[in-house]
């Protein structure tokens, strides 16, 4: 249980300071979002600047609810305290990634890398939606662990925007690739780790619940 909680502090520590990252740059540093607009290269589809602001504004603030619902729900004390809390915010979470998701879908066509990028967005919004409604199918049928695992890989995605970034870094100013090429690889690296990461979590965790204490 120590080692479950240590892990939870971990997670909560990450989850935290990326929310906040998040909102300060998108909403105070940078709420024009020059910076990122600075690479977009590759669309056809003519940027319709204020209204992709204000779905990117969308598209962030309930990013940042679920990451922070998903957090809440996955504390042990929370559940044992109030299932109806938990419940509750559950729901809150789905509405949270459907909103992400659709906010997505409009801002993929403009992705950074044209087509290719905006292929891989759209992949990744539908992986993460299947995954998202088969936690609550699991939960729905009373079954617990399924519906606890399927919520750690439906978490995960919660990341994709950090693991892009750092895989951007990487390969842009880590390896010296052009950034059009860092970000599209970045993209398909994320799905791939976004459905690798989660397993390794799910088996050590069942390790953590089966270890005698």
């Amino acid at each position: 249980m120590k080692k479950q909680g240590a892990l939870y502090g971990w997670l909560a520590c990450v989850s935290i300071l990326f929310v906040v990252y998040a909102l300060v740059n998108n909403y105070w540093i940078d709420p024009e979002a020059s910076s990122f607009l600075s690479h977009k290269t590759g669309s056809k589809h003519e940027l319709h600047l204020p209204i992709w602001l204000n779905v990117m504004y969308v598209h962030v603030a309930f990013a940042c609810l679920a990451m922070a619902s998903g957090l809440l729900n996955f504390s042990n004390r929370i559940f044992e305290k109030s299932r109806r809390f938990h419940r509750i915010n559950g729901y809150v979470y789905i509405v949270s990634v459907a909103l992400v998701v659709l906010t997505s879908g409009y801002m993929a066509p403009y992705a950074t890398g044209g087509k290719i990028s905006s292929i891989g967005f759209n992949a990744l919004n539908i992986i993460w939606l299947f995954i998202t409604i088969t936690a609550l199918i699991q939960i729905k049928q009373k079954r617990m662990v399924q519906h606890r695992n399927w919520m750690i890989r439906s978490y995960a995605f919660c990341f994709t925007n950090m693991l892009i970034h750092l895989i951007t870094s990487l390969f842009h100013l880590g390896f010296g690739l052009a950034y059009v090429s860092s970000y599209t690889i970045s993209i398909y690296g994320s799905i791939a780790l976004l459905l690798v990461i989660p397993e390794f979590i799910i088996r050590m965790n069942f390790k953590l619940r089966t270890a005698p204490e």
